[in-house]
């Protein structure tokens, strides 16, 4: 991936984060700066949790335990960037489904 899709991938993640942020009860996200920070964030511990756990696990993996395992790094990320999100554990779990549906039909990664 060059930087330019790089670039374009953090957009779009934020932009998304932005949006589930404005839509679900339980999820806060400080502009669009702070969704960008979260959204580093959050690919950050994304990127971790497959180096530990192995691709099978990761979050952008399909299935119920990519669900859980998106909802969990989602939530762990308030902790990291606490001035840009605030996330509920029922929010984790609404924002972990909703990323998932819109990445189904707009990636953000190229496959």
């Amino acid at each position: 991936m060059n930087w330019l899709g790089a670039v374009v991938r953090f957009v779009v993640s934020a932009l998304v984060l932005m949006a589930v942020g404005w839509l679900l009860p339980g999820i806060k996200v400080n502009g669009f700066i702070g969704a960008l920070i979260a959204a580093a964030v959050i690919a950050i511990l994304g990127y971790i949790v497959e180096l530990i756990l192995g691709e099978r696990i990761s979050p952008r993996s399909r299935g119920i335990v990519g669900f859980i395992t998106a909802a969990v790094v989602i939530y762990v990320a308030q902790f990291i960037v606490p001035a840009y999100l605030s996330v509920s554990l029922v929010g984790s779990l609404l924002a972990a489904f909703v990323i998932g549906l819109i990445d189904a039909f707009v990636p953000t990664e190229l496959r």
